[in-house]
């Protein structure tokens, strides 16, 4: 403390320092010191004396255990019917992912009379604690980071002696899991030490100067050295080091009034204005599996309640309606809560999703059904929506998001994962963001660059500092709390925010929403600057290809999804009380693929345990979605009747589930009865066949006659095969064959393939369309186009190339390839080739290839008579270490960017590198194809299950698969199965069936064999049908039965970037088109079936009847030629449109329609 001798005339005036003045890195580190619990000097620091009486005496604190076996998680019911152990502090418990059940007893001490009392708990792990009657009270976190939580208020005034009882649940894990370091894989052995077991009473004085003093030297560090503010805070925390004497509450009271001083100085009209939203992002699975998300949301929201009730000002802003699902199903009496604090708009959900999902794979559908999900939740159990898209953490952002958010009904949205960028920084805040289709979106990510924001000066300061449009926007978001692993916002952070709320050197700062904010942005902002398409995140791009099983399912399960909930929507339509729709089982199936969904699951970087979940949700809706499929289909079929196979003739009904026809060549399993085949495959297990004209969204039927046709095609057993699928006319689910005068000529009308050798023993296939010849070692070295006698490769290049690259990224293992991998990687140049099967509807080839020693390859490649792709079945036994491995393509091609598929559209990307942001783009992500177009010509190249690409120049690569080893150690070891294809295409992507064709490719036609009797009616009759005509650039994805009626929803979506005018066509009468948007809320009628027909009304005459009779006939033919017509539609570029249909159910309106 500085000593002073003055005079009376001196003490007129300023004293006489009598000590050297302030040296500021010196005093910045005393009084860091001064609130450091592992400083010098901390038993008598300021943190020495936060309580003035602690005991942990086993005369005033028991407690007894049931440790959970086999690290079963139960609920608080079961857990009290067990019988506890006595245990103590010290004990040691585990090991990791168990669970362990304590009651404690507590008898406060008589001279603890009148004050607060808390309970202090800490065993380096997460906890819950419950009271007497299974309410979750508050969560702890353990440890001695900015995340703790070790204390839990047991009364605001003690009475001295009483007994207090509660249990406490304790999981073997902490804030991040099991594992050495952040992302490190978890240790199944980790054991966590009861360190501290305490009751103690707070020093009220000293926590509020401990608040007190975080802001002031905060501000002291962070104003900067040249600012008044920042000179003035440094000399008051200096002053109250000074003035602090341990154990004496009159210097606390001289330290306060010192900081209060300082703490009174207000701000300015213009200051830039803080709305501070408390906030606890909780990844739904991560380093955690998801059951432990579920204690997660449970452990951290009963906190952030219990902060409520101390703060009635405080806000907090929740999102992901799985977790409050979760919290809903397991904890009923905390879940009560939550709505009374949403009542009141202190607990504020937010968000819309069901999860926050990644946004660049899943698909167009999968986003939709996160939305409509989201917000009917949101609906029925809040009543009402949320305005604000909330996600903070995912990593990219896909250009389809600002039309999806307005028709999911909101207006808003938040992210500031871009601040992660390694390359570029982004350049704006607060901006319109517009998509695709032009759609904008008020968009505003954090200045603060962070979610879990601490409170502190700092975060304020960088919030104004780094605000790209303060220009324009005089106001930001402070999203506060722990998070990752949950947590949230904890006592200290409020108690900053609220000294910070109007103070001189920093910005004003409020509690408020997420809603407020933005209403305030378009109150007071007169213009904004934009960003045009995908907010393209440039870190994490290795996780286009991480876990790939886990990237597998999810496109199988989508379009299983997809093409389950079509047929079962259009039986419904067709008889409801005969094929009822199972949306219980729809709803179940969605959420599991849209938890997987969770951005840090389906991009590959949570740890294994979570992946077993994975695969477990995944393989239910495989198994009992294709069962379902199968049951509908047979019933449709009448297949489920014991007789409907004793027929010798046999027949097939092909079900072409995509809104165009479609000609293939098939797979036929052997069966019995069936007749001599026009090829088999090379060993014999099955047949091929050529099928034409497969009708749209529906059944047709297709006789298996034998025909002797291609004499050189052998059977099986070496006899001559007849040509079925050359003459195999088809017959739709009416009956009628589409064109039986044809059928002979048929049987001549595709060239076969054909495979020969040169002289170098490199191997040339080819069709009426294609030639390809493969060298030896399995590379693609030729590729003509023979109607156009063009070159697709030029001299020296090659295709079907497969790249090693060495993939060591700086950190985040699962998460990122970083830009250096293209720089070191070797070519897997040896293999061997050999012909499997010679046409002539289907020619392969085998391909294996020893990619290291550890490592293997097989490949199918696969030419058909009559399509221009080629495909590549592929099979890799894998066993590497941080290595990445590619399959390339070299096109004789010039072109600056790629078409990349995404949701709903294309997105353009660089194919150079003239730019620090093209650079960034080195690896892209893709849906089901990306294509390299010139004018007149281009390449797709196709996948089935894949989502990263890269282009270079000329060269189109694929990512295939990774090896990262954390967090999941086992990372994509093992065996893979996988399908990619190339399909050359005349004119350019922009005028060519490439979006089709990566529908084909990912979406077979379902085979049955039926009778030959049942090929007249396949599906019962009037079976909906629907069908788009005049516009090829028009998809329909998508069929589903309404959520709230019996009317159909069909989602389509414009696929190329243009206008277009289209009909809409439906075999059954069509009463009532509505568009809607994706929660099916009705904005506009489209289309009405006539219900009255112009100068048919009735006039006077004695013969009513005869008029009447008249008038129908009228009305009946208007409706026919409206019918034949279809709905006409127009739809903008890269539009998504969903649309209601009622059918007609009136037998007498439409039943001769």
């Amino acid at each position: 403390m500085h000593r002073y001798a003055l005079s009376k005339q001196q003490q007129q005036g300023p004293a006489v320092l009598d000590s050297p003045k302030l040296i500021r890195n010196i005093t910045i580190d005393r009084c860091s010191n001064f609130i450091s619990g592992g400083a010098n000097g901390n038993d008598i620091n300021l943190m020495s004396q936060l309580y003035k009486a602690r005991t942990n005496s086993e005369e005033h604190v028991s407690i007894w255990v049931y440790s959970v076996p086999d690290l079963k998680r139960i609920t608080f019911d079961e857990a009290i019917q067990q019988e506890f152990r006595p245990s103590r502090l010290g004990e040691w418990f585990g090991p990791s992912w168990s669970t362990h059940w304590f009651h404690i007893q507590v008898r406060v001490p008589v001279e603890f009379a009148g004050e607060e009392v808390h309970f202090i708990w800490n065993a380096d792990s997460e906890a819950l604690i419950w009271d007497m009657d299974g309410l979750p009270l508050q969560g702890l976190t353990g440890g001695s980071g900015s995340d703790a939580r070790h204390e839990y208020i047991l009364t605001t005034q003690a009475q001295g002696g009483e007994t207090i009882q509660f249990y406490i649940e304790m999981a073997c894990n902490g804030m991040f899991g099991a594992g050495n370091g952040l992302i490190g894989p978890p240790d199944p052995n980790r054991f966590f030490n009861l360190n501290e077991l305490d009751i103690a009473v707070p020093n009220k004085l000293a926590w509020q100067l401990l608040y007190d003093f975080q802001i002031i030297l905060g501000m002291a560090k962070d104003l900067g050295p040249e600012t008044l503010r920042a000179s003035h805070a440094m000399y008051a925390a200096n002053r109250i080091v000074n003035a602090f004497v341990p154990g004496s509450d009159d210097a606390l009271l001289e330290c306060l009034n010192i900081a209060g001083e300082f703490l009174s100085a207000k701000n300015g009209d213009a200051q830039h204005e803080i709305h501070a939203i408390g906030h606890c992002h909780i990844d739904t699975g991560w380093l955690w599996p998801f059951e432990e998300t579920i204690r997660k949301a449970a452990r951290s929201w009963s906190s952030q309640i219990d902060l409520m009730d101390r703060y009635p000002d405080y806000k907090f802003v929740c999102s992901q309606p799985q977790q409050y699902e979760w919290v809903m199903e397991n904890y009923p009496s905390l879940w009560q809560r939550i709505r009374e604090k949403v009542e009141v708009g202190q607990f504020v959900p937010t968000g819309g999703t069901w999860v926050e999902m990644d946004t660049n794979m899943p698909s167009g559908e999968a986003l939709c059904r996160q939305f409509l999900l989201g917000q009917r939740f949101f609906g029925e159990h809040f009543g009402k929506r949320t305005n604000v898209f909330w996600l903070p953490d995912s990593f990219g952002y896909s250009p389809q998001l600002p039309q999806l958010l307005k028709l999911a009904d909101m207006k808003y949205f938040f992210t500031q994962k871009l601040s992660w960028n390694n390359v570029n920084k982004f350049p704006s805040t607060t901006f319109w963001w517009i998509g695709l289709d032009g759609t904008r979106t008020l968009t505003h990510m954090a200045p603060s660059e962070t979610y879990n924001a601490q409170c502190s000066p700092e975060e304020l300061l960088r919030s104004v500092r780094n605000h790209r449009d303060k220009v324009y926007s005089n106001s930001s978001l402070l999203v506060y709390g722990n998070g990752d692993g949950g947590g949230g916002p904890i006592a200290g952070m409020i108690e900053r925010l609220r000294r910070m709320r109007d103070l001189d050197g920093l910005a004003k700062v409020k509690m408020s929403t997420p809603s407020e904010f933005y209403e305030k942005v378009e109150r007071d902002t007169r213009e904004l600057s934009s960003w045009k398409g995908e907010l393209y995140f440039e870190l994490h791009r290795g996780i286009y290809t991480t876990h790939a099983l886990c990237k597998k399912f999810n496109r199988s399960s989508e379009l299983l999804l997809r093409d389950l909930e079509m047929l079962c929507a259009l039986a419904f339509a067709l008889d409801g009380t005969t094929y009822p729709y199972p949306k219980a089982d729809f709803d179940q199936f969605w959420k599991m693929v849209c938890i997987i969904q969770f951005h840090d699951v389906l991009s590959g970087s949570a740890i294994e345990m979570v992946y077993d979940d994975c695969i477990q949700m995944y393989t239910k809706i495989d198994m009992v979605g294709k069962q379902m499929r199968d049951d509908l289909l047979e019933k449709l079929l009448h297949l489920n009747n014991a007789n409907s196979m004793v027929e010798d003739e046999k027949a097939l009904a092909l079900i072409n589930t995509l809104a165009w026809t479609r000609q293939e060549v098939i797979e036929v399993p052997l069966i019995e009865g069936l007749p001599t085949m026009d090829q088999y495959s090379a060993f014999g297990r099955s047949a091929y066949m050529l099928v034409k004209n497969i009708q749209p969204l529906g059944a047709t039927g297709v006789p298996l006659r034998g025909a002797l046709v291609n004499r050189d095609s052998k059977g099986p057993n070496g006899t001559r095969a007849g040509s079925v699928g050359s003459n195999a006319s088809s017959i739709n689910v009416n009956g009628r064959t589409d064109d039986e005068s044809e059928t002979q000529s048929q049987i001549a009308d595709y060239e076969p393939v054909r495979v020969t050798t040169d002289a170098d023993n490199n191997v040339i296939v080819e069709n009426k369309y294609l030639q390809m010849t493969m060298d030896k070692s399995g590379h693609l070295i030729r590729l003509v186009d023979r109607a156009l006698q063009r070159e697709l490769i030029k001299p020296g290049e090659r295709g079907n190339v497969f790249k090693m690259y060495e993939d060591i990224p700086l950190f985040w293992d699962a998460w990122d390839v970083e830009i250096y991998h293209l720089e070191k990687h070797r070519t897997v140049e040896e293999g061997s080739i050999q012909i499997l099967e010679q046409g002539p509807l289907r020619a392969s080839l085998l391909v294996e290839k020893t990619i290291s020693d550890t490592s293997r390859l097989r490949q199918c490649v696969i030419m058909t008579a009559t399509s221009r792709r080629i495909d590549f079945e592929t099979e890799v036994d894998w066993n590497e270490n941080r290595q990445f491995l590619k399959v390339e393509f070299a096109w004789d091609i010039m072109a600056d960017n790629v078409a990349y598929e995404t949701q709903y559209g294309i997105v353009q990307r660089p194919t150079h590198y003239n730019t620090s942001w093209d650079s960034a783009k080195f690896e892209a992500m893709a849906h089901k194809f990306a294509d390299m177009s010139e004018y007149g010509y281009g390449v797709a190249l196709l996948n089935d299950c894949k989502y990263g690409y890269s282009a270079h120049g000329n060269t189109l690569r694929l990512s295939l698969i990774r090896s990262p080893k954390a967090p999941d150690s086992n990372c994509d070891i093992g065996h893979h199965s996988l399908r990619y294809a190339i399909y050359p295409h005349e004119g350019h992507f922009m005028q060519s069936d490439v979006v089709r064709e990566g529908y084909n490719f990912n979406v077979p036609l379902l085979t049955r064999v039926v009778p030959a009797s049942r090929l007249p009616q396949l599906f019962p009759a009037n079976f909906p049908k629907f069908r788009i005509e005049g516009a090829r650039n028009v998809i329909l994805d998508t069929i589903k039965k309404a959520e709230d009626s019996d009317a159909l929803v069909l989602r389509l979506y414009e696929a190329y970037g243009g206008h277009a005018s289209f009909r809409l066509h439906c075999n059954v009468p069509m009463k009532k088109i509505v568009r809607c948007n994706i929660l099916e809320d009705e904005s506009e009628i489209v289309y009405t079936m006539t219900s009255e027909v112009k100068g048919a009304e009735r006039t006077f005459s004695k013969n009513i009847r005869f008029l009447d009779d008249e008038a129908s006939h009228l009305q009946h033919h208007a409706r026919q030629a409206q019918h034949a017509q279809g709905a006409l539609l127009k739809i903008d570029p890269f539009q998504i449109m969903t649309l209601k249909v009622v059918m007609c159910v009136e037998k007498k309106i439409c039943v001769d329609v």
